[in-house]
């Protein structure tokens, strides 16, 4: 899966969220944590572990 495509499009508004599942949440992260927009892009937690990404409300 290709997660830097995935966080540019939410960071620049072309996707408006985006699900990740449990099994998935750590290579997810990983790719999350070097994306130099991280601060942009907000994640919810669902019950059963299902995580939804989307774009920050607020920009800094």
């Amino acid at each position: 899966m290709d997660y830097q495509k995935i966080l540019v499009q939410l960071a620049n508004g072309e996707l408006d969220h985006y699900e990740v599942e449990p099994k998935n949440a750590f290579e997810f992260q990983a790719a999350l944590r070097t994306f130099e927009k991280r601060q942009n892009i907000t994640g919810k937690a669902l019950r059963g572990g299902k995580i939804i990404y989307s774009k920050s409300k607020s920009e800094v």
